[in-house]
């Protein structure tokens, strides 16, 4: 499986723990509160134990409430006049009609479109909000061999098809034309105006707002779609900004569509400017700027969330998540024990998880997952767990108990794409070739993401029948289609494209996006492209000190070992290259249809010259 990073794990949503002021039932908030995953100071064992003070009940700041610990308000039902619709210093109806058209239109501007009949909201067609744009921007029908296909993925594969012919000039025009095909015009390129986008919507009650709970359940688009409606109502409740602006980082991830974290950063940048510092769109931009790669920014953001608030449940995440992909193990560690003290539950056990599975303790890591597996209730967190413990097993090789993982997963949420995806590289691993290709190419129709569009190409390589490599090729040309419209929504997709690259792809360009990234971040995964990209090129002795690098954390990893193998098979060093290719094989045999071939063919010579 490709590395576990914010974009491509799998994410919590919102919760929905009451505050201790809103206590019921005589229910005491020690008595809800999730049991701590007993993160001791050495990180030994996963017991459960009691949690501690209700004080660890306080509000993430993920959603609004009627009252923090600060005194803002951030109502989530409010209504005209009350306090707590956007702040203490919330105006009351006569000032909000004073402030009247200006906020409304903004509101209508950057809100999006209205939710379709149904109730869910759908990606903007044309400028945001203006309903009536509907021609030139809007994704045009498949036709032809897109037909049954999604109109984005179709416009995709459009875009691949015309870069295949090319070449000569890049994907400079990429960019614009997959916007376009995915959002249908403004949101790619951040620029919705604040003129009368979507001016006459009907005004609807301010309890048009969702509760959190709406956006916990999974029920995205519709909270998306309420969220909006009660903005243009609203539109100075900053709470709100902040919950819808978090809720698009999410949808970008779960859609795959990265031209939302424009659109995301526009909200957020509202709620800030209703309530400068307020926690919960600090960490909403954190959480963006996480899933655009953004580490260090990730991490001063989430750091100023919990300045504010050091119960915020999606900081304390996001903070562990930036330190993870920083390479700063040790201090990602301490995060999960603090984390684990004020705010214990599945999105900080899961994280602890991928840490300690870093280090190479994959029994506590499953130790921890499975702990958190048996505290989740919503079908969100069961998809999301059940999903961490199929990639845990998958990278140990025992396929068969990933594909349960993955099947437990499945039957919460059948749509699950992380899920989806493991399942079908667990079956491909456990020789089922058929249902592979068939579930990655499932995957793909929906979600064009690099990951699984590299596994599909490499599993049409493998089986080698008429066409398939011009089949393969189409997936690699998408990852590069991709990689143009991750980029124009802010995304920095340099260690992606080092990854494809490298094997499938512009060999300097894999080069030249591994170093950048590198000079980024320290993380086994940088390390390890880096390595494998200096390899490619010719430039073994170089690369032989970064795969040193990606395995010395004890990171049990299959892909990381072939690559450390073949790298010091091609310095001379073949003692060291036979143990690693070895270990690689032993450990995963199945790791990559086509690596997993080439370590065989590589240990079977070294064996030969002994």
């Amino acid at each position: 499986m490709p590395p576990r990073t914010t974009d491509s794990a799998p994410e919590r949503r919102d919760d929905d723990h009451p505050r201790p002021d809103q206590e019921t039932d005589g229910q005491s908030s020690a008595q809800r509160r999730p049991e701590r995953v007993g993160l001791d100071s050495d990180g030994a064992g996963a017991e459960a134990g009691p949690g501690g003070d209700a004080a660890a009940e306080a509000d993430d700041g993920s959603r609004p409430d009627p009252a923090d610990g600060a005194g803002r308000g951030h109502g989530a039902d409010p209504v005209p006049g009350a306090v707590g619709t956007g702040g203490a210093d919330a105006p009351g109806r006569a000032a909000r009609a004073a402030h009247g058209t200006h906020d409304r239109l903004r509101a209508e501007s950057e809100t999006g479109a209205e939710g379709g009949r149904d109730g869910h909201s759908s990606p903007p067609s044309g400028n945001e909000g203006d309903t009536g744009a509907e021609g030139a921007s809007r994704p045009r029908t498949p036709s032809g061999n897109d037909a049954g296909v999604e109109p984005r993925v179709a416009a995709l594969r459009r875009a691949a098809d015309g870069g295949r012919r090319w070449r000569a000039v890049h994907l400079a025009g990429c960019a614009a034309l997959l916007a376009v095909a995915l959002t249908g015009g403004a949101i790619a390129f951040g620029g919705v105006g604040d003129g009368p986008a979507g001016a006459g919507a009907e005004a609807v009650s301010a309890a048009g707002a969702p509760p959190a709970g709406v956006l916990a359940r999974g029920d995205l688009d519709s909270g998306i779609g309420s969220l909006q409606r009660h903005l243009r109502a609203q539109p100075r409740d900053f709470g709100s900004w902040a919950t819808l602006g978090t809720a698009y980082v999410e949808q970008a991830r779960t859609n795959g569509d990265p031209s939302r974290y424009p659109q995301a950063e526009r909200a957020l940048k509202r709620s800030l400017e209703l309530d400068p510092g307020n926690d919960q769109a600090l960490a909403g931009r954190a959480a963006l700027a996480a899933a655009r790669h953004d580490f260090t920014g990730a991490l001063k953001d989430a750091d100023r969330a919990l300045k504010q608030n050091p119960y915020n449940e999606r900081a304390l995440c996001t903070r562990i998540d930036a330190l993870v992909e920083l390479g700063r193990y040790e201090d990602a560690a301490e995060a999960a024990r603090t984390a684990d003290d004020r705010r214990p539950g599945v999105p900080v056990f899961t994280r602890y998880a991928y840490v300690k599975e870093l280090r190479g303790d994959v029994r506590t890591a499953r130790d921890v997952l499975e702990h958190a597996l048996e505290a989740a209730d919503a079908p969100g967190d069961i998809a999301y767990v059940a999903t961490a413990l199929g990639q845990l097993a998958w990278n140990q090789g025992q396929y068969k108990t990933a594909l349960g993982h993955y099947a437990r997963a499945l039957a919460a949420d059948e749509d699950y794409l992380p899920a989806l995806e493991g399942r079908a590289r667990a079956q491909a691993a456990n020789g089922d070739r058929a249902a592979a290709v068939e579930g990655l190419e499932q995957v793909v129709a929906r979600f064009p993401l690099p990951g699984p569009l590299v596994a599909l190409g490499e599993l049409y390589e493998d089986r080698g029948a008429d066409g398939d490599r011009a089949k393969a090729g189409d997936q690699y040309a998408l990852v590069d289609a991709w990689t143009s419209l991750a980029r124009a929504g802010g995304v920095n997709a340099d260690l992606d494209s080092a990854m494809a690259a490298a094997d499938h792809g512009d060999k300097k360009e894999a080069l030249r996006a591994a170093r950048a990234e590198w000079n980024r971040r320290h993380s086994v995964h940088t390390a390890d492209a880096l390595a494998w990209a200096l390899h490619v090129n010719g430039r073994d002795e170089e690369a032989l000190p970064y795969a040193r690098r990606a395995t010395a954390t004890g990171y049990r990893n299959a892909g990381f070992l072939y690559h450390r193998g073949v790298i010091e098979r091609a310095t001379g060093n073949d003692r060291e290259a036979r143990d690693h290719l070895k270990a690689a094989l032993d450990l995963n045999p199945g790791f990559s249809p086509l690596g997993a071939r080439e370590a065989r063919t590589a240990l079977k010579d070294l064996e030969g010259a002994r």
